[in-house]
Parts: C-alpha cells; sequence; structure tokens
C-alpha cells in the first residue's frame, strides 16, 4: 500500500497505460481520479472495483478543462500529491515537408502543451505535500529519429525538456518531476488514426505487438503494466533521490542498431571481416 492516503491525478486513464496506472495506484491505496474524453470507458474503468477510482470528463487541449480536473481533485481530498501527465495519440502523421500549421499546432498541443499547464495547474494543490511527484509521458521518439511521425517525436523531445526545467523550477516547493520513456507498448495509440473497423484494428494491434517483438532486444511486446510500474516506482519514495530524470521502458529497441544485439544480423565488421575473407581466399586461388 505505498500509496495509502495519496490523491492521484491521471489524464487519458480510460485506455491502455493510463487505465494500468489507475488501477495499480488504486490497488494500492490511491484515490484516484482518472479522467480522459472517452466517457464510457472511463466510466467502466471506475466501476470496475479497482480500489476508489473517480472518472472525471478532461480533454487536455482545454488548458480550462486541465486546471478544473485538478482544482476539483484538491477541493474534494485536500490536496494533490502525484500527476501522471500521460494523456496523448500519434498526433499529425504528416512529415516535415508536408504538415500544416494547424495540424502541428494541434500535436503540440496535445502532446506537449498538455503537460505543461497539467504542471501549471497542479502546483497550488501540491507545494508543502511530502513526497509530492509528478511523472510525465515522454516516448523512445524524443530519442531521434525512425520512432514515430516528425511532430510527435519533436513534442516528446519537448516533454524531456520541459520535465527537467520544471524539476528545477519546483524543488524549492519540494515537488519531484520525472519523465518516462516507454517503447512500443501494445495499446491503441498507434491504431486510434486508422481508419478501419474495430476487428481490423484489433489485428493490426495484434500485426504491431508481432512486429515490436521481433525488433527489440527484450523478445515481447511492450505491455502497459511494464509501463505502470515504472510510474509507480518514479512516484514513490523509493525514488526520493530522482528528479529530473527520464526513465526508458523500451525492451532495449534504443540500445543500438539489430546486429548489436542479434547473432544473426551482421553488423559493419562481421561485414568487413567476411569481405577481408573472402579477398584473402580470392588471392591464393590459382590463376
Amino acid at each position: 500500500m505505498r500509496f495509502s492516503g495519496k490523491t492521484v491525478v491521471i489524464t487519458g486513464a480510460a485506455s491502455g497505460i493510463g487505465a494500468q496506472t489507475a488501477r495499480l495506484f488504486a490497488s494500492e491505496g490511491a484515490k484516484v481520479f482518472a479522467s480522459d474524453i472517452d466517457d464510457e470507458e472511463g466510466a467502466a474503468l471506475a466501476a470496475e472495483g479497482v480500489g476508489e477510482i473517480r472518472y472525471r470528463h478532461c480533454d487536455v487541449c482545454d488548458p480550462g478543462a486541465i486546471k478544473a480536473l485538478l482544482d476539483g481533485a484538491a477541493d474534494e481530498t485536500g490536496g494533490i500529491d502525484i500527476v501522471f501527465n500521460n494523456a496523448g495519440a500519434g498526433g499529425a502523421r504528416e512529415d516535415i515537408g508536408e504538415i500544416e500549421p494547424d495540424a502541428w499546432d494541434r500535436t503540440m498541443d496535445l502532446l506537449l502543451r498538455s503537460v505543461a499547464m497539467g504542471i501549471r495547474y497542479a502546483v497550488p494543490h501540491m507545494k508543502g505535500r511530502k513526497g509530492a511527484s509528478i511523472v510525465n509521458v515522454s516516448s523512445v521518439a524524443a530519442a531521434g529519429p525512425g520512432y514515430s511521425p516528425t511532430a510527435y517525436a519533436v513534442a516528446k523531445a519537448g516533454v524531456l525538456h520541459l520535465t527537467k526545467c520544471a524539476a528545477t523550477d519546483l524543488a524549492q516547493h519540494g515537488i519531484r518531476v520525472n519523465a518516462i520513456q516507454p517503447g512500443f507498448i501494445n495499446t491503441n495509440i498507434f491504431t486510434t488514426s486508422l481508419e478501419i473497423d474495430g476487428e481490423m484494428k484489433a489485428m493490426a494491434k495484434a500485426a504491431i505487438a508481432q512486429m515490436s517483438s521481433n525488433a527489440q532486444p527484450v523478445a515481447r511486446g511492450g505491455q502497459a503494466d511494464d509501463i505502470a510500474q515504472a510510474v509507480a516506482f518514479l512516484a514513490s519514495d523509493a525514488a526520493s533521490f530522482v528528479t529530473g530524470a527520464s526513465l526508458v521502458v523500451d525492451g532495449g529497441i534504443t540500445l543500438g542498431p539489430r546486429h548489436s544485439w542479434d547473432p544473426e544480423t551482421p553488423g559493419m565488421f562481421a561485414a568487413l571481416e567476411a569481405m577481408e575473407q573472402q579477398l584473402t581466399n580470392g588471392g591464393q586461388q590459382p590463376g
């Protein structure tokens, strides 16, 4: 019961990582305010009976809605101890040579501004709370190109820098701020924007999970609980000496190219050795 008596606010909590994290905090004694724009799934989560989960509608693209969510949670419980800024989606998929300004702005509002405002409006309710902690969702996409569309990657890189800046700003108030960088996690974030029906989305989700399990050293697809457990650690007293940090939970996908961990994939040096051997053998052949 690491979080007994704690008030926790989670955005994007109706499904995937947010829902699993809400369940984990609630199962360990927290009063969880789970917010989302999917009211049906959010209500279903609250009705599961896992600890104390209260669902609240919140569109994180609206700063006023974020403020109302946090003010309401604090009014009901007397303050806020933990905030998990999790809400997000894939955002605009166009590359930088094609994306339109409005699509860029919508992606930044959803993935970066929402985190900034989630911190901004939480602070008045977290000052002086022992163990106060904020955890933000970044991504392995922040590590470099190739993991996501450009706008998403830029926003998630912004979340990392925002986390560091917020950690320094809020140290005076005893509030720790950290980030989590998930890899390819088996949730619906990759399929929600596809214009296909539910059955096809399920098939696409399974295919993505299979592909991701083959693309990283840990040979299985990432699960929502992998991230929930990491978030709980960063928010707990076990991480009381950790702030301004980012925890990568990605099955090792960012460790290096495939040949660095897959013995069946030849790397550059193996290819050079093979070429050297071929040339050496060729030079010894008669004629």
